[in-house]
């Protein structure tokens, strides 16, 4: 069985070597001392979020410190090839199921769209605070997954920001019920198309909101490079499509063996 996660800042578990005790303090402390009740002797992981892993076995605890002696460090390496999910805003927390369950799955980062059909709408001060609650909740996806990385949630655009994203991607897939290509075959195509010994890729796949992308939107994001493609035979919510792009995506590209560090 996997050893729990506890996240520290980036960087502070830098200048760390295999033997030396780290003290994580604050609220994940706190959750692995009362809430997990982690004691003396067990073993523990604990990340800085940016790919850097401790592993080692708790040596004290108070109600707000874990202290841990160190006896591996790892960093672990992104994949050549990064998933980022564009999730359109949708109501009844369904955008935030579907980035928890992609975080979970693998993805590497997020960008909330504030699509023509999104219902619900980020704006002022109520925008710094939703993109602050999805943070949070791919934070606390990633510790349930036990990932060293915690996906970036990126700013939330709108559909001409969307649009610039997609002219600059490698690849940006619009999952579309009216598609004609799978998705599978897309990613195949692209893959075998590739250049050998070129740095990483990314690729967008883009969910609309519950209304579906609007013929305009699909129109401009395919003038762009964009390409269509089809999940299946059914028509997925907006908080199933994501995630079940990202698993398809990762075994076409062989994420899903790919080994970590």
């Amino acid at each position: 069985m996997s050893n729990p996660v506890f996240f520290s800042g980036a960087g502070s578990l830098d200048q760390l070597v295999p033997g030396a005790r780290f003290t994580l303090q604050g609220p994940e402390a706190r959750h692995a001392v009362t809430v997990k009740r982690l004691a003396p002797g067990e073993s523990v992981d604990i990340a800085d979020g940016a790919g850097r892993r401790l592993t080692g076995t708790v040596v004290s605890t108070s109600p707000s410190e874990l202290t841990v002696e160190c006896t591996k460090l790892a960093m672990e390496d992104q994949p050549g090839i990064r998933l980022v999910l564009v999730q359109a805003l949708a109501k009844g927390d369904r955008d935030e199921l579907a980035i928890e369950t992609a975080t979970e799955l693998g993805i590497d980062a997020v960008v909330p769209w504030q699509s023509e059909r999104s219902i619900v709408r980020w704006k002022g001060e109520r925008a710094a605070k939703a993109h602050a609650k999805w943070q949070s909740v791919v934070t606390a996806a990633a510790k349930q997954a036990r990932r060293a990385w915690i996906p970036e949630v990126r700013a939330v655009v709108e559909t001409p920001g969307l649009v610039a994203a997609v002219a600059a991607a490698d690849l940006a897939v619009i999952l579309h019920e009216d598609a004609v290509r799978p998705l599978r075959s897309v990613l195949e195509a692209w893959q075998a198309g590739l250049p050998a010994g070129q740095g990483p890729r990314e690729i967008l796949l883009i969910v609309g909101p519950e209304g579906g992308i609007s013929p305009r939107e699909v129109t401009r994001l395919c003038d762009v490079g964009a390409v269509t493609a089809l999940l299946g035979h059914h028509v997925l919510r907006s908080s199933t499509a994501g995630p079940a792009a990202v698993v398809l995506a990762s075994d076409v590209l062989g994420r899903l063996n790919a080994p970590t560090s």
